[in-house]
């Protein structure tokens, strides 16, 4: 079975926010801080952060792992548009047929790429499938919470429970990874302002291989992996990411290493 483990990573839609609040002729910071203040009043004050169709994605990252190899990569170019990120992403899902993988996929990626995917008319059959057209998918498909096509790890971990999530740095930590490496998904915005995309693209990459890994520690732990196995994979991992000249890599390297 080919395993898909994916992060995305999201800024303000300021397109839809101008139209929406009649915000023309404001810059695209200042449009951020009043959808950020209105979400704010929405709350009371207990976030800022966006409702799901007010997210524009700018990284989409995989791990894809299948008999032959192992790949891990952010998709398209830093300046390809979102809908070249969305196609990507959802070609790959028809061609390989893969188990989804994430971290909190249920409750943000996989609605934020609805959202997205809809607006820009992204075509995506395989991943809507529920067995009309493919019986295998009725039981086990990509839409329903309690499947594992799609493992959403903070989700199945917590047992549903939304009183047992965790976040993925912290996991990632407890179990030797990682983790997350001087940014975090707060720094994104600012990060995307001042024209560090690359930056935004390597934090997405790190974020998913952390999730994968946790992933693989999964699988040893339902019985899917053995002890020998879960170490070949890691080892894979590892000499998967030796030949990386990326600054990114060789960080996560050696705090995997520390």
């Amino acid at each position: 079975m080919n395993v898909l483990a994916f992060d995305i990573e999201t800024v303000p839609d300021v397109a839809t926010g101008r139209r929406l609040y009649g915000l023309n002729g404001l810059s695209d910071r200042d449009v951020a801080e009043v959808m950020f203040s209105r979400r704010r009043q929405e709350t009371g004050g207990n976030t800022e952060f966006l409702r799901h169709h007010l997210h524009r994605i700018v990284a989409i990252a995989v791990v894809l792992r299948t008999s032959e190899k192992l790949s891990v990569w952010a998709l398209g170019e830093p300046d390809s548009p979102e809908a070249d990120l969305l196609r990507r992403f959802f070609e790959g899902l028809d061609r390989f047929s893969p188990t989804l993988v994430s971290w909190n996929g249920n409750s943000f990626d996989l609605p934020v790429l609805h959202y997205r995917g809809l607006l820009h008319g992204i075509s995506a059959p395989r991943y809507w499938e529920t067995g009309d057209d493919d019986q295998s998918f009725r039981w086990n498909n990509y839409l329903n919470r309690y499947h594992q096509r799609h493992t959403d790890l903070m989700d199945v971990l917590a047992g549903y429970d939304q009183r047992a999530f965790a976040p993925l740095h912290d996991v990632a930590t407890m179990l030797g990874f990682p983790g997350k490496l001087g940014i975090s998904g707060a720094d994104v915005w600012d990060r995307y302002l001042a024209g560090a995309i690359k930056a935004v693209r390597s934090y997405c990459e790190t974020d998913v291989l952390n999730t994968y890994l946790i992933y693989l520690r999964y699988q040893l732990m339902r019985g899917h992996l053995t002890a020998q196995g879960y170490g070949d994979e890691c080892k894979k991992v590892r000499e998967v990411l030796t030949q990386e000249a990326e600054p990114h890599w060789q960080e996560f390297l050696r705090a995997w290493n520390s």
